[in-house]
């Protein structure tokens, strides 16, 4: 008897701990599963169901494991009930046993709502993808994913536990990947800061799959918030960013001050001005139009996202006076050119023979002196080399090269010549 009373308990105890439930639990299965038996056990001899049936009770000793059914105080049990009891109540005990063990799933899992989990892509149904979670399965409906991403079996993603809902299976893990909380836990997982409050997450606008802009804040001194978010190198942010599918991730500094925060909301553009109308809360952003299409984003989105952040309405306007101020930049550059060919022009006027280098002294020309000067002196030093060249060709021509040896030998055949005539 002593090793059966030590097998039984050892049973109940690996039960209840393969199951994750108290030993009570089990021992409340068996008696409701013994009820169950008995009734069975009447109605296979033919003997009627007593009138007062719901309030029979059964007991378990859980040291010997004797099962006794009771009505009232009167101890009804047949004769070889245990056995009977035992091939009958099987099937209860163990839809007992998987009611109360998911119960106590559903109870750990309630305890995590709002957190992040490790879970594989299990099977698809629909459009509705189920996620092994270990001791539970998650569902995660289309509303709750990522648009443009996949999924395939046995891939291992981290999703939000956004609730926890009745379904037609009784409770069910409702998981998301397209939450902006997910965010913010991945960043929980990534930034030691962001786990130990020195930094802290304060607002977050996301279109998942698209463009996520989280807005932080620093509670410790000489702690930089967006530097601790990005990372040496961008290692935090990268990170986030591939679980994420590559989805971008704007990192901006919070502030109180509402003008300064919607010109940071409006990241990655720069040379913002707002105006606020505090009444209708509509911010009137005024900016540069080559940092317009940055400020709007494709389709809008920037400015979309920018308004979920900071609550406001953001109208949107391009500063028309820094583009005259750039056109007449390009003015200024195209009437240098013009300039430059009419000083050229005066100058084939007064020296025509003189023009390609006067030309080249004009473009040269000291910019403290006037126009006129300029091309004066350019044309002046310009005739002066032409003369000083002419001198020298001409002191060439006046010293023309003599071979000495042929005139000597002429001079020779003018003598002979000479003395032939007086002879």
């Amino acid at each position: 008897m002593p090793q059966a009373r030590t097998e039984f308990a050892a049973a109940l105890n690996q039960i209840a701990s393969e199951k994750g439930v108290d030993v009570s639990v089990v021992v409340d299965a068996i008696k409701l599963a013994a009820l169950a038996a008995y009734k069975k056990d009447l109605m296979l001899r033919n003997e009627p169901i007593p009138e007062d049936f719901e309030e029979f009770t059964s007991d378990v000793d859980p040291i010997t494991g004797e099962i006794s059914i009771f009505q009232g105080k009167t101890n009804v049990t047949p004769p070889g009930f245990a056995r009977i009891a035992a091939s009958i109540a099987r099937q209860v005990i163990l839809q007992k046993l998987h009611e109360a063990e998911k119960g106590a799933i559903m109870d750990e899992y309630e305890n995590k709502v709002g957190t992040v989990i490790s879970g594989s892509i299990q099977r698809q149904e629909g459009n509705t993808w189920f996620v092994d979670l270990g001791r539970a399965e998650g569902v995660m409906p289309v509303s709750e994913q990522i648009h443009g991403e996949y999924y395939h079996a046995g891939q291992r993603l981290k999703f939000f536990i956004k609730e926890i809902r009745d379904g037609s299976h009784g409770p069910e893990v409702i998981l998301s990947r397209s939450d902006p909380e997910l965010v913010k836990g991945l960043f929980a997982m990534e930034v030691p800061e962001v786990q130990a409050g020195s930094v802290e997450v304060k607002v977050i606008a996301r279109e998942a799959g698209g463009r996520t802009k989280i807005a932080v804040a620093s509670n410790q001194d000489g702690v930089d918030p967006v530097g601790s978010m990005v990372g040496q190198k961008g290692v935090r942010v990268q990170a986030v960013m591939q679980e994420l599918g590559e989805e971008k991730i704007d990192i901006i500094s919070y502030s109180d001050e509402i003008s300064r925060f919607i010109a940071s909301s409006l990241s990655p553009a720069k040379d913002v001005q707002v105006k606020l109308n505090e009444e209708e809360k509509i911010a009137t952003v005024r900016i540069p139009s080559s940092q317009l299409s940055l400020a709007i984003g494709k389709g809008g989105q920037n400015v979309r996202l920018a308004a979920k952040l900071t609550g406001w309405k953001i109208d949107i306007e391009g500063i028309e006076e820094e583009v005259k101020e750039e056109e007449k930049v390009e003015e200024a550059k195209t009437e240098e050119p013009a300039k430059t060919e009419k000083s050229k022009e005066e100058v084939k006027e007064l020296a025509p023979e003189e023009t390609s280098a006067a030309e080249e002294k004009v473009e040269a020309t000291n910019p403290d002196k006037t126009e006129g000067e300029a091309i004066a002196e350019a044309v002046e030093e310009n005739i002066t080399e032409a003369m000083q060249e002419e001198a020298k060709d001409s002191q060439v021509q006046e010293e023309p090269k003599v071979d000495n040896s042929k005139a000597a030998i002429d001079a020779e055949k003018d003598i002979e010549e000479a003395d032939k005539k007086e002879e």
